[in-house]
């Protein structure tokens, strides 16, 4: 735990029955993306009782509070962030930047030299908050009537 400016900040690994709370953060917080690309973000409809079962969650609590989460795939070479997601409320607090950085120690303590991630190209504010920590633009694609951007940055 890690106290600063009163706040009790809490990382755990997720279980099984985060499952509704992680769906019910994740729609929150992809909501302001909707009428920008003309549909829901696929994380907003994703089946995360199943995803549980595949993917490592790491859910961080602001005084018992889920604020934001990080679901990651490991790779034979990387580490995948499929998802990365805070609470409207806590949005640009930094507690997306706690996330990456635990997921770079994920990586490195799983002997993993390189974290991959992807983001929709019009998602300009994602795409600059990657960048400012390091991320580069690996190479762009089109899916399903956009632009999706991936990104990497070695630990």
């Amino acid at each position: 735990m890690n106290k600063a400016a009163n706040q009790i900040i809490e990382i755990r690994e997720g279980r099984t029955e985060d499952a509704d709370a992680i769906r019910t953060l994740t729609r929150d917080a992809y909501a302001k993306w909707v009428a920008l690309i003309g549909r829901e973000p696929l994380p907003m409809s994703a089946d995360y009782q199943e995803a549980l079962k595949k993917h490592r969650f790491d859910l961080l609590f602001v005084n018992g509070t889920l604020a934001a989460i990080i679901e990651t795939i490991p790779s034979v070479d990387h580490l995948l962030i499929k998802n990365l997601a805070a609470s409207p409320a806590f949005q640009r607090s930094g507690l997306g930047k706690k996330l990456l950085i635990h997921a770079e120690q994920l990586a490195a303590s799983s002997g993993h030299s390189e974290i991959k991630l992807y983001t929709n190209k019009l998602f300009s504010e994602s795409l600059t908050f990657y960048e400012n920590l390091g991320y580069l633009v690996g190479r762009e694609e089109e899916f399903m009537g956009g632009t999706t951007v991936h990104m990497n940055k070695r630990v």
